[in-house]
């Protein structure tokens, strides 16, 4: 693994093409995959390792999954990417207004960052404002305008406000705290004529799974219609994980814009972001908002994607399937952490959850930042001795598959007991 590494850095920024895959933040150096399958990833030097990363989030029915893998040859036959229409576009289209109500017309992107970039672009367009509000913790991506108090690797590198960020970026970012209705109140009551739209993740996923306190989002969406602001789900993340119609599903509310990804391109790069019928047509063609990709709707991807929710379709069950396997580890571990007087806090929502290190309830970035990185670390290191791949950070979710069943998770929660002990 070493001299794969050593090479990769000499080849690559950080040897990593993105940054928290190169393990800073928990000591070591990264392992090599070879190839996936099911619950499982198979090293390089021939090591299988259960795995709670699931390619952060985007694998929910495990990898190499027949139906998926069959969808992208059959695709590939017919060609890698065409730059003009077809049929597939409007078949995911389809799908996704059918489980996404608040979706009435969608434009297929290449990755969450692009659509939530061109989601904020978008607002701003339409309502001739500048200015966005975000929350501190909640990670959209990328782009300029969110890389200030983001979660994610900016938090696992102690980074949160990225250099190459123009100050102009961040004077028309405003950020507030998650789970606080008054400052929520005041900010938009002061910023109201400004404000383009508010975006946030409706169970923030990048310092650790934060789940809003009862009636917090419903307040986000009255205060947004109330003043006319664009309210932006971001379910890059929560989009087909948390429930066939995601977040927004579960906590009965429309935005106005959702950004998606992961788990619709099956695991291949993809992105997507929709909503109201009059605040997408401002959209060129049609409208004066520009976006465009060269490789925006490729049909591979999309093969994988339509594949992926078909089986969601067939399966719903599956939601409830994984998140009693959640709760199993859930109760195992806290046991342990309890008995061993170790500080544990698992925040979970369906089939993701997070291992917090702390002994304050994870409500917002603040309490986040309580979270004991090098516990974690030891954990971290132990588990994957042991076989067990966990998140290479203290600030990440862990996510489960179709695949993970009772035998592997009972298998899991032995490794993560011991790592514990």
């Amino acid at each position: 693994m070493k001299d794969f590494f050593r090479k990769a850095k000499t080849l690559i920024p950080g040897g990593v093409n993105s940054p928290v895959r190169a393990f800073k933040s928990v000591g070591g150096v990264p392992f090599y995959v070879d190839r996936a399958d099911g619950a499982y990833l198979k090293t390089v030097d021939g090591r299988e390792l259960i795995d709670f990363v699931c390619s952060w989030g985007a694998i929910i029915h495990g990898h190499n999954s027949l139906e998926i893998r069959e969808a992208v040859i059959q695709s590939l036959e017919r060609g890698t990417g065409f730059g003009a229409p077809h049929e597939k576009e409007l078949e995911m289209a389809e799908l996704i207004r059918k489980h996404y109500p608040s979706m009435k017309k969608v434009r297929m992107v290449n990755s969450g960052t692009e659509a939530t970039m061109s989601a904020i672009r978008l607002a701003r367009g339409f309502t001739n404002r500048s200015k966005i509000l975000k929350f501190s913790g909640c990670y959209h991506g990328h782009a300029d305008s969110f890389l200030i108090k983001a979660g994610s690797g900016a938090m696992t590198f102690g980074c949160p406000d990225s250099l190459g960020v123009p100050a102009s970026f961040v004077n028309e970012t405003i950020v507030i705290p998650f789970n606080n209705e008054v400052v929520l109140a005041q900010t938009i009551e002061r910023f109201s004529d400004e404000l383009a739209c508010i975006i946030v993740e409706p169970y923030p996923a990048n310092c650790g799974l934060i789940l809003p306190k009862p009636g917090f989002l419903k307040k986000i969406e009255v205060l947004a219609k109330k003043f006319k602001i664009l309210l932006v789900f971001d379910e890059v993340i929560t989009g087909f994980r948390v429930s066939l119609g995601g977040a927004q599903a579960l906590e009965d509310i429309q935005p106005d814009l959702t950004t998606l990804g992961k788990i619709i391109g099956g695991g291949l790069p993809i992105g997507a972001f929709g909503g109201r019928e009059d605040v997408m047509d401002f959209l060129a063609p049609e409208g004066p908002v520009y976006q465009a990709g060269t490789l925006s709707g490729n049909p591979i991807c999309l093969a994988a994607g339509i594949a992926a929710i078909k089986l969601l379709e067939a399966n719903p069950s599956i939601y409830d399937q994984i998140e009693r396997r959640v709760e199993f580890l859930k109760k195992s571990l806290s046991q342990t952490a309890k008995e061993k007087g170790i500080p544990l806090q698992i925040p979970h929502k369906k089939t993701l959850f997070s291992l917090s290190f702390s002994d304050k309830p994870i409500e917002n970035y603040e309490t986040a930042l309580s979270i004991s990185t090098d516990l974690f670390s030891k954990v971290f290191h132990s588990s994957l001795n042991n076989g067990l791949f966990l998140a290479p950070s203290p600030f990440e979710c862990c996510f489960l598959s179709a695949s993970h069943t009772d035998p592997i998770i009972a298998k899991a929660a032995d490794i993560l007991s011991k790592s514990l002990e």
